[in-house]
């Protein structure tokens, strides 16, 4: 795996936070309103393409029980502190707004307006600002006041209803499917869409709502064709993706690993029956009515062996079967270790910046930010000597 430095905030440190030459957003100012979840990691991934990411922390923390040490979402970033409920709170912010190009925030709707940093506030002061709100239910709709975690917000889009064994409760996926992949990806598209629109001849700033349920809900929509089309059932476990093929699942080994078998395609199923030894015996794949004797012939043959002793039977042949890796374990596999997938940057292990860019590659610059350790530089850099303390 690939191994970087430290790199120390200060004048002239290439690719380091708020430096040029570093990934495709170089020179993108975006300030980050210190919260949990999605927007963090949203954050995060624009810092790792190279935007100037400054953080703005509040005195004594926020509610993440998590050393800020090792909250890797904050990597690459600078903190300054502010009070936003302080007299001069909002001001600061405002100074950073009228020099940036992005704002993130994700607070219930109409807290950033009762803190004086709403869209309307932060527009009066630069025209062409993306102003990126990051919930979980959205702006407006019955429940946009209301609190919720990534679980309620995939349970009501139908995501979380499909996934699972069939007569056993949903399965709960971490929250990637929701805080990340509906809520902060979803949130950097629309960022990156609006500031090209702001940077078109006669394009303006304006607001993105980027809301957990729509994400989420967009991501299935695959899943909503084929289930007009009559080839998708309503219910876990029963269809081609979810489980309910046995040709695309997870089996257990008799070291008590598991292999995740993905032989969708013919070609794909007959190196896998053959491989795995039971290509004779194997009962045709598009007869529905044996899936069962056919998912137990699987099962028996993966609980022969070790998780191991199956990954070398399967390396490098196309039959779409894979060893189901740990979180530690993953950054060993020799694929990715052989891409640099993984990253250790100050002591810590954790993923590379993605995408992959050909002619600005994005890098872990430095260590997640700690609140407020970087003020001297952001008021330097981006001219706001008022975040500085007062001298008394």
């Amino acid at each position: 795996m690939a191994v970087t430095g430290n790199v120390p905030d200060g004048p002239g440190t290439p690719g380091g936070p708020g430096r040029p030459g570093g990934g495709p957003l170089a020179g993108v100012r975006v300030v980050e309103l210190a919260g949990i979840g999605p927007g963090p990691f949203a954050a995060m991934l624009l810092a790792d393409l190279g935007a100037d990411v400054v953080r703005v922390d509040r005195p004594g923390g926020g509610a993440l029980a998590v050393d800020p040490a090792y909250d890797v979402t904050n990597r690459g970033k600078r903190s300054v502190l502010v009070d936003l409920k302080s007299a001069e709170g909002p001001a600061r912010v405002l100074d950073l707004v009228e020099r940036a190009d992005v704002l993130i925030e994700g607070f219930r709707p109409g807290v950033a307006e009762r803190l004086g940093v709403g869209p309307a506030a932060c527009h009066a002061r630069n025209p062409k600002l993306v102003y990126g709100r990051m919930t979980g239910w959205g702006q407006d709709g019955p429940l946009a006041h209301t609190a919720g975690h990534d679980i309620a917000y995939i349970a009501v889009t139908g995501a979380l209803g499909m996934i699972g064994n069939p007569g056993e409760p949903p399965a709960v996926p971490a929250n990637l499917v929701g805080d990340y992949a509906g809520g902060s990806l979803y949130l950097v598209i629309g960022v990156l869409a609006a500031l090209q629109h702001a940077r078109t001849p006669g394009g303006a700033g304006q607001v993105v709502d980027a809301a957990i349920v729509d994400g989420t809900a967009h991501l299935t929509a695959m899943i909503h064709g084929m289930m007009a089309a009559g080839g998708w059932q309503d219910r876990r476990g029963a269809n081609l993706l979810d489980g309910g093929c046995p040709f695309y699942g997870t089996y257990e080994t008799s070291d008590g690993g598991y292999m995740a078998v993905g032989a969708l395609e013919q070609q794909f199923y007959d190196t896998f029956t053959e491989l795995l030894g039971i290509k004779e015996q194997a009962p045709a794949r598009k007869d529905l009515a044996r899936w069962g004797e056919l998912r137990e012939a699987v099962a028996a043959r993966f609980k022969s062996r070790t998780r191991q002793e199956w990954t070398e039977v399967f390396e490098g042949s196309d039959a779409c079967v894979a060893p189901v890796l740990s979180l530690g374990e993953a950054p060993l596999h020799p694929h990715l270790a052989a891409r640099a997938t993984f990253t250790d940057f100050g002591g810590i292990t954790q993923p590379a910046p993605a995408p992959r860019f050909s002619a600005t590659p994005a890098a872990v610059t430095s260590g997640p930010a700690q609140p407020g350790a970087h003020t001297a530089s952001v008021a330097r850099d981006w001219d706001v000597p008022a975040l500085l303390p007062k001298e008394v």
